[in-house]
């Protein structure tokens, strides 16, 4: 189970809210896009891991991506914040279906 992953001597784990700033090649311009969400899961191992993010855009439709840790596209990676809770599970696919989580 990959719970977390070090970029930069920094530890990001499932559940801390991101801001990955990813570079976009568009023609000969190359701009700098923000995608800030929740890491729900961290898959791979060593230099092929991935984790995807979960960004919930306007109308209640929500965005998912998936970032190569080492990635040259990436450009950098902040950690707005941490979990609310204790995150005692490795993959977080409940937060796709709010239904779940309303009783």
């Amino acid at each position: 189970m990959a719970l977390n992953f070090t970029l930069n001597e920094k530890i990001y784990a499932v559940g801390d809210s991101v801001k990955v700033n990813y570079k976009i090649k568009e023609k000969d311009k190359e701009r700098i896009q923000a995608f800030d969400g929740v890491i729900i899961s961290i898959t791979g191992r060593g230099d092929t891991k991935n984790f995807l993010v979960r960004k919930n855009a306007s109308n209640s439709v929500a965005v998912e991506r998936i970032f190569p840790i080492n990635s040259p596209w990436i450009d950098s990676i902040k950690k707005l914040r941490g979990p609310k809770y204790q995150i005692r599970r490795s993959k977080l696919y409940y937060l796709r279906d709010p239904k779940a989580r309303t009783v």
